[in-house]
């Protein structure tokens, strides 16, 4: 794809102003096997401390996303908290290596005296210099969009394990309680930091709330511990003056409308097919936030590339024109997506976007060289 980006035209959409044009597409993120595919080389790991290693990586990011037609590249610093996982082979055909997964069964804290002896970071400690430096790689005509580290619920979740944390909802209330304390005052820290730096569109961040046909927890927990929280978050992101975008994997028909006039958020990422179609989704909510992606991740895991090009044009046509939606997948560009597949979703938004300008006349934007 000729490099076009519209940073603008991205803000837009976040910003749910209905304007019809070009539609935009989003990602929460792309796992490393996809981009070394796409770029042909390998591509520098971890965020760290090393210069030279931060730039590299900061360069082969925006190659990536430039390369595929973003508006804009991924500024994070990524994790502030240790947590304990379990992993396995990863057999996929760009496999990572070892895919893990957080114990779902025990964390590392179970206990106060567990709570007293878990590393907690030091929020004037976090190094917020990689972050700097992928800033000042960004090209001029280029957006930034800043990532979150991390989920409200996901981390209290994550340190204490799933069954632990069920569990200490009503045997130790006070843990639950404290525990929520120290990861909202850490990830509003990070969050008021990160923006700090400016020249973002916009602060995304990843909290997955649900499975297949209801939430992980009732709602009524998540409005006592969870939701007051990604407020917090909210907050800071409007008073820098950008939209807060949440991926959220699962059903939260039981709580979209606290989402959405109580937390705040601006735009929802993360669409199921056997949950809800994007588009039903949109046609229930698109009028008060920005819906993100939607092409689902088992059909394009393990459709054909004439189902995936079929269904991304459904999804252009019916949700294209509306100027609140961003194509991408439903949930993230994992490694067992075929490239091909990933590669032909982007291909049939290119085209929807060519024949927007030539039916509207439209000026084309420059093209870079």
């Amino acid at each position: 794809m000729t490099p076009s980006p519209q940073p603008d035209r991205l803000l837009s959409v976040l910003r749910h102003e209905g304007k019809p044009g070009p539609v935009p597409w989003i990602e929460l993120f792309a796992d490393q096997p996809i981009m070394e595919e796409v770029l042909g080389s390998p591509f520098p790991t971890g965020v760290g401390p090393d210069r030279d290693a931060n730039r590299a990586r900061a360069d082969a990011l925006i190659a990536f996303y430039r390369m595929l037609g973003y508006d804009y590249v991924p500024v994070s610093i990524g994790s502030v908290f240790t947590r304990t996982t379990a992993g396995a082979v990863d057999t996929a055909a760009l496999s990572k290596g070892t895919r893990n997964w957080d114990n779902s069964t025990t964390g590392m804290i179970a206990s106060w005296a567990d709570f007293e002896a878990y590393p907690w970071p030091d929020p004037r400690a976090v190094d917020y210099s990689p972050a700097e430096e992928m800033l000042a790689r960004i090209p001029d005509d280029m957006g930034a969009i800043a990532m979150g580290s991390g989920g409200v619920l996901e981390w209290a979740m994550w340190l204490m394990g799933y069954e632990t944390f069920a569990m200490a909802i009503y045997d130790q209330p006070d843990l639950v309680e404290a525990i929520f304390e120290r990861v909202v005052a850490t990830l509003a820290s990070t969050c008021r930091s990160m923006l700090d730096l400016g020249g973002f569109l916009a602060y995304f961040v990843g909290d997955d709330m649900g499975h297949a046909t209801g939430t992980m927890v009732s709602p009524a927990v998540l409005r006592r511990y969870v939701f007051p929280g990604q407020k917090q978050l909210v907050d800071i992101a409007h008073a820098h003056g950008v939209p807060f975008l949440l991926h959220a994997c699962g059903n939260l028909a039981a709580v979209m409308d606290d989402l959405i006039d109580d937390v705040g958020i601006d735009a929802k990422h993360s669409f199921e097919d056997k949950i809800a179609p994007v588009e039903e989704l949109h046609a229930r909510y698109g009028r008060r936030i920005a819906l993100l992606g939607g092409v689902d991740v088992d059909l394009l895991t393990r459709g054909t590339e004439e189902q995936v090009r079929a269904r991304t044009r459904q999804l252009l046509d019916a949700l294209a024109p509306s100027g609140s939606w961003c194509l991408g997948t439903g949930n993230s560009v994992a490694n067992y997506i075929p490239v091909s597949n990933y590669l032909a979703m982007l291909d049939e938004g290119r085209a929807w976007n060519e024949r927007f300008f030539a039916s509207h006349d439209a000026r084309r934007p420059t093209r870079m060289p």
